[in-house]
């Protein structure tokens, strides 16, 4: 299969996905029990019952569900999230302003987590009974085992106060310049300690993983073949044998990026990062259900780009997948 056909293909399934996913999204938060319209009535100090009935009419809260349904799938496909309840802006204005540092946070996280896990696998398969073998099985362990909430508040714990090293919250310097490459440092600089808080638990498992694929595909016959022929220890574990062990770490990565992106919400809300995460925190809090529909829409458009990522890196990594 081409790669137009296989791209056609896959934005077709992704489409599909994504409207199954507006119409679940929908239908749970409204069939919740609570009514937005007591929620804004409480942020303008109470309201009358003929005034509960204009706001129910102005947002459409009056109509049957279906019919809140279709309206709403018109609005989406016309690029119109709809009003937030609480913070009176347009939720596709909210959403994307949040949704490029939660994407920053994640995608570093991942990358983090996937170039330094799989580092440690080969480090570790290629001496199995070494002592870096031996540590890295401990640091897979330990760092398995830590929630990720309590990784963020040890390590804010101990930048804080023992070495004041990188900045604890927030995602730049209120007195830094917000353009130009120091503004690039000073986001970067803030990032470290998110990063690899959420990056902990994913790098323990993708080296646990690496070390695995690694280690069957050392013994396979090929490279055995390969080493006969005379080709340099490097080649064989960089060239050979790597690519066919980093197939299940793909796999793993591109499953696990949902996870990743529920656990940025603990992240974010432990260092302060402006994204979706504190952003979904405080609409859940207010009931504030149009600005919680256009997080889960914009999660999701995260999760299926993501997935097609991972798609592509099957192609690139494994030449038989490009014919399915």
């Amino acid at each position: 299969m081409n790669a137009a056909a296989w791209i056609l293909r896959r934005l077709t399934h992704a489409a599909g996905l994504l409207l199954a996913v507006l119409v679940l999204n929908f239908l749970l938060i409204h069939l919740a029990p609570g009514d937005p319209a007591m929620v804004i009535a409480g942020e303008m100090g109470g309201a009358s019952l003929e005034v509960m009935a204009k706001i129910r009419a102005e947002y459409g809260l009056d109509q049957p569900l279906p019919v809140q349904l279709l309206r709403y799938l018109g609005r989406v496909l016309m690029g119109d999230l709809g009003h937030s309840f609480y913070f009176n802006r347009p939720v596709a204005a909210l959403v994307a302003e949040r949704m490029g540092p939660t994407a920053l946070l994640v995608v570093s996280a991942i990358l983090v987590a996937l170039v330094l896990g799989t580092w440690l696998g080969i480090l570790a398969a290629r001496r199995p009974r070494g002592v870096a073998a031996q540590m890295v099985a401990v640091f897979s362990v330990a760092g398995f085992s830590a929630p990720v909430f309590w990784t963020g508040m040890m390590l804010l714990l101990l930048f804080a106060s023992a070495l004041p090293i990188f900045p604890v919250s927030g995602m730049s310097d209120i007195g830094r310049p917000k353009q130009g490459f120091a503004h690039v440092l000073d986001v970067a600089h803030h990032l470290v300690l998110p990063a690899m808080t959420l990056a902990m638990v994913y790098m323990a498992q993708y080296s646990r993983q690496a070390r695995a694929g690694m280690l069957a595909a050392l013994a396979a016959d090929y490279i055995r073949t390969a080493r006969a022929k005379g080709l340099g220890e490097r080649r064989v574990v960089y060239r050979h044998a790597l690519r066919n062990a980093l197939i299940p770490v793909i796999t793993i990565a591109g499953l696990q990026f949902g996870q990743v992106l529920a656990g940025a919400v603990l992240v974010e809300t432990v260092f302060a990062w402006p994204g979706l995460g504190r952003l979904a925190y405080e609409s859940i809090l207010r009931r504030d259900s149009p600005t919680l529909l256009g997080i889960l829409l914009g999660s999701a458009l995260l999760v299926i780009l993501a997935n097609l990522l991972t798609d592509a890196a099957y192609r690139l990594a494994d030449p038989r997948m490009r014919g399915i």
